[in-house]
């Protein structure tokens, strides 16, 4: 199996130590086992971020809020992101934790299933999505990611490889754990056989996808 601990560790190596309060939310969050972005991981969104300047994000799965505000910390002036969360704790926490940072103007945190609230948002609202929910619903929320993506959209996915199971033939792969595997693979033969996406799979934090929207094809 890839030792994806190893390989991580060693791109980490090369990072630079972040400070701040933000970061103390990240080791708090870590500390009570609040699912967030690797540090290898944080190091490459903030790459893209930088390099896409987007105006107007959204998150898949807000958490305790860190991964929104990192990602509009990194974000120009002016900007804004929405983030959707369905955990009712983890809702309490995010909209302290935004508040706290002063950031209730720069971001907009619906409550609610993503399935749910993301067909409720306008067609084409944004320039950056990053998906980062309830994995076995990744082919799920493409539809709707793809209809909400301006032309020329940054689509990042987190958590492909699901710690390295999804090297493994879904007969290796725990009974329980089957379903997601299937749904994982699913979906990377999805964006990888979408004329509308360009995407290419980076082995970094536990997997993501970089997906670029090219606007809808004309038959």
């Amino acid at each position: 199996m890839v030792d994806l601990d190893r390989i991580n560790t060693f791109i980490h190596a090369f990072s630079e130590e972040e400070n701040g309060a933000i970061e103390e939310l990240y080791r708090e969050a870590v500390r009570d086992g609040v699912p967030v972005i690797r540090p290898a991981a944080k190091s490459f969104l903030k790459v893209m971020l930088d390099m896409k300047k987007p105006m107007s994000a959204l998150e898949i799965g807000a958490a305790v809020g860190y991964s929104a505000l990192y990602t509009i910390s990194h974000m120009p002036g002016g900007s804004h992101l929405s983030t959707i969360e369905r955990d009712e704790l983890m809702i309490k926490r995010a909209k302290e934790n935004i508040s706290h940072f002063g950031m209730a103007d720069r971001i907009t945190l619906y409550e609610g299933d993503a399935l749910e609230v993301l067909k409720t948002l306008p067609d084409r609202s944004y320039d950056y999505i990053f998906v980062d929910a309830a994995k076995g619903q990744y082919i799920n929320f493409l539809p709707d990611v793809k209809r909400l993506a301006l032309p020329g959209a940054l689509i990042i996915t987190d958590n492909i490889f699901q710690d390295g199971t999804i090297f493994e033939s879904r007969y290796e792969v725990e009974r329980t754990d089957r379903t997601i595997h299937e749904r994982i693979r699913e979906y990377l033969v999805a964006l990888k056989n979408d004329n509308e996406l360009d995407t290419s799979i980076i082995p970094v934090g536990d997997g993501m996808t970089v997906s670029i929207y090219n606007g809808a094809v004309s038959s």
